[in-house]
């Protein structure tokens, strides 16, 4: 069987929209459809390995996935994409023969919660992100340097971004806000250090004014060349272009419900 990106959309065509699964032909190999999946969702998480399933596995990280298989999954790696978990891998079949394996299960996001202007000052807008989107990895980047980093661009950077970046780690919010790992300087003319940016070139932004980066608003420098301010900080600023609808940068339009790829394979 030989494997493409259009020959996995129609597998996954053929699982159809709900829960499904599907043994694959013994001489595909899992590693190239593991490639494949990972090129359209980014890295994915490890459910089962060598027989073993991740003892922390539950229902809002892929836990349906490994229904059909009961005890005869042996390797399972899955990836979130809206309102849907993708995995592959290999598990046994009926009479004990180790096959590659397809399968897909509806993923139950927790409902966003509600963004309204008369929230007070203590939200944490880092812990409201990972329930929007549905994220339970542990920490990607727990150990990231930032005296050095903050060092090297000169000035101290805002708590909210740096939490952000440690929790979630390199990769892109709904598939499309791309979070820098460390803020871009190259737009230090217009005062601004960019801490996030979309395909269309919008750069979301900090303007650097006064001493405590915590209280540094949001610009958006859009690809046009527009200058537009949000009171609010990074974080905040995510969350409400995820579920609010008439948000000038709004995401909600687009997706019924949103997630985080991750570059990298954390297991």
């Amino acid at each position: 069987m030989e494997l493409t990106q259009a020959t996995v959309t129609d597998l996954l065509a053929r699982l159809g929209p709900g829960n499904g699964y599907m043994y694959l032909p013994d001489d595909l190999d899992p590693q190239d459809l593991t490639d494949l999946l990972g090129g359209r969702y980014g890295a994915p998480r490890t459910l089962v390995l060598d027989g073993f399933t991740d003892p922390t596995v539950d229902e809002a990280g892929g836990a349906a996935l490994l229904v059909p298989f009961e005890d005869r999954a042996v390797k399972i790696r899955a990836w979130a994409y809206g309102d849907r978990w993708v995995g592959t891998g290999t598990a046994r079949d009926a009479e004990g023969i180790e096959r590659p394996v397809l399968v897909v299960a509806h993923r139950a996001v927790p409902e966003p919660l509600a963004v309204t202007p008369e929230e007070d000052g203590d939200v944490d807008w880092t812990e409201r992100l990972k329930r929007i989107t549905g994220w339970t990895q542990p920490a990607q980047r727990p150990d990231v340097d930032w005296a050095e980093v903050e060092s090297r661009l000169g000035t101290a950077l805002p708590s909210d971004y740096k939490r952000m970046v440690e929790t979630f780690g390199e990769g892109a919010f709904d598939a499309w806000l791309d979070l820098h790992q460390e803020p871009w300087a190259d737009a230090r003319e217009d005062g601004l250090l960019s801490w996030a940016g979309t395909e269309h070139e919008d750069l979301y932004c900090w303007r650097v004014a006064g001493d405590d980066p915590d209280r540094w608003p949001v610009v958006v420098r859009t690809f046009d060349g527009e200058y537009v301010p949000f009171d609010c900080q990074a974080a905040e600023f995510v969350c409400r272009i995820l579920v609010d609808p008439h948000h000038p940068f709004t995401m909600a339009r687009y997706f019924d419900t949103h997630w985080f790829m991750n570059y990298r394979e954390s297991d």
